[in-house]
């Protein structure tokens, strides 16, 4: 986890996504302060995702203390608003096998599983599970 967190996150790496035009960044604030986020990206699908655009939620959080309260929904609402301006007829996500509450929250917001892939966790490969769902099923 430890090498993970420091090749994915920190000033510069976030700082080079938000800047990149591949990707783009949507946050949750409560008065002044980030209470979540979302990233999407354009392009490169898994073979598993049918469609003629896709677009990638590739990650999307909310501080514990927030859990329940409806920012999940609100950004998962502003993900798909976001990826249907950028004319993608399918969103898809890659989450781990073992988050039941990350899979259930999914598939509540129309998501479902269409194949895996490997997520490799600093040296230790972990198994996601694919999921998609139509862009025009808000």
């Amino acid at each position: 986890m430890d090498v993970h967190c420091r090749s994915s996150y920190g000033e510069q790496i976030q700082a080079a996504e938000i800047s990149d035009p591949g990707m783009i960044t949507l946050l949750g604030e409560d008065e002044g302060r980030l209470i979540g986020y979302a990233q999407l990206r354009w392009g490169g699908a898994p073979g598993c995702v049918s469609a003629k655009s896709s677009s990638e939620i590739h990650r999307l959080y909310v501080v514990e203390g927030w859990h329940g309260k409806g920012i999940a929904q609100e950004l998962m609402s502003a993900c798909i608003d976001e990826i249907a301006q950028h004319g993608s007829d399918a969103v898809w996500l890659g989450v781990w096998e073992r988050n039941p509450k990350a899979i259930s929250f999914y598939r509540k917001a129309g998501f479902v599983e269409v194949g895996d892939h490997t997520f490799p966790l600093g040296g230790d490969p972990q198994r996601d599970i694919v999921m998609v769902r139509s862009v025009a099923s808000k």
